[in-house]
């Protein structure tokens, strides 16, 4: 099955076509981990993306039970250079290529992926279709042209109900931005009792659940359109412990004043180091986000930088100045390798421990 990759440039990649035959029309992004796949394809921070994978094979363990982000994917398409077709695994269960034709989700294979990351970085990231080679080309880029892509992004993975993951430990609401499986496990293995709500929650819904915590979780697009998330958090800010990762870093940065902005083609990875600035230690870490917190508009805020990316200096992380909150760009429920960044967990439940505890010794003075 010939396909073809258009992008609006201009440039024309032909492959072969796997799992859906449709077209697709999505944002053209890159990701440079070397395993992961299927974490990456039901990550769904990548709604609405094209999402390419740098490394060359792809599919060579198959589709499992266990290692999904969500119950459904929200990508656009996949773009590989190789694709297995007779995966060698013993929890593999299904194969790439048959799981996307399942899910109907369009995939690539064939593409000079090198060629098409190194145009993604010189041009930044581009829209892009994937399409049978009977597609004139002319035709798809006028289509291309005139998508505007989505920035709804987050109400459509955000899960539409409030529903509970039952533990004995601390109450924590969790705020489904377009939540990874791997947050609320992290949670769970905590036994942290959890509350997991829409994105659109409202400030004085969460503090009637009375939590001893809020997280806010990862998600895809720009924090900008996500104004519901940034009320609710100036609602919340100083009156409950919170713990934002990734778009929930960036929704924080916006509430406490500061701005974020558009990076020219994204972290995407599983290798990004990032040290933290307190201890010095550097930490490898898994990453995912097409926006960034602008460090000069730290300045006017009551914000903190706590960590910071060691490929270009970029803000990994922050804390508030005044309230018992802190944030990270990058992933700590995931796994690229080492658990490098998994104690930030326990320094949320240590933080809501510690404000407890300050809460209790007032009490004790008033009486």
């Amino acid at each position: 099955m010939k396909r073809q990759l258009i992008l609006e440039d201009g440039s024309v990649l032909l492959g072969e076509g796997f799992g859906s035959e449709k077209e697709t029309i999505g944002e053209v992004v890159f990701n440079t981990g070397m395993t992961g796949y299927q974490e990456i394809l039901s990550d769904p921070s990548y709604c609405g993306q094209i999402v390419t994978l740098t490394y060359p094979l792809i599919g060579n363990y198959g589709i499992n039970r266990d290692d999904f982000e969500s119950i459904t994917p929200a990508i656009s398409g996949f773009i590989v250079k190789e694709i297995a077709d007779f995966p060698s695994n013993w929890r593999n269960e299904i194969s790439l290529s048959e799981f996307f034709k399942s899910k109907d989700i369009p995939g690539i294979a064939g593409i000079d992926t090198r060629k098409l990351t190194r145009i993604i970085r010189k041009y930044g990231t581009l829209k892009g279709a994937i399409c049978s080679v009977d597609e004139d080309v002319q035709g798809v880029l006028e289509r291309l042209r005139e998508t505007t892509l989505g920035n709804d992004q987050v109400k459509q993975v955000s899960t539409k109900n409030a529903y509970p993951s039952p533990g004995r430990g601390k109450r924590v609401v969790l705020v489904d931005f377009g939540m990874k499986h791997g947050i609320l496990r992290e949670l769970n293995n905590r036994d942290c009792d959890v509350l997991v709500v829409p994105y659109n929650v409202t400030a004085e819904e969460i503090l009637r659940l009375s939590p001893d915590g809020v997280m806010l979780s990862n998600g895809p697009g720009d924090p900008k359109d996500v104004t519901e998330g940034i009320e609710m958090i100036q609602g919340i800010l100083g009156k409950v412990p919170l713990f934002g990762i990734c778009l929930g870093h960036q929704l924080f940065a916006l509430a406490c004043g500061a701005n974020t902005e558009k990076m020219k083609f994204g972290h995407r990875g599983s290798n990004h180091p990032v040290k933290d600035l307190l201890t010095g230690k550097v930490a490898l870490t898994s990453q995912n986000h097409g926006y960034a917190v602008e460090e000069a508009s730290i300045e006017t805020t009551r914000l903190e930088v706590t960590h910071i990316a060691l490929n270009d200096s970029s803000i990994e992380g922050l804390k508030h100045k005044d309230f018992p909150a802190f944030t990270v760009q990058y992933h700590p429920e995931a796994s690229p390798g080492p658990e490098d960044a998994n104690y930030l967990f326990d320094q949320f439940m240590s933080l809501i421990e510690s404000e407890e505890s300050g809460a209790n010794k007032c009490q004790s003075v008033q009486i």
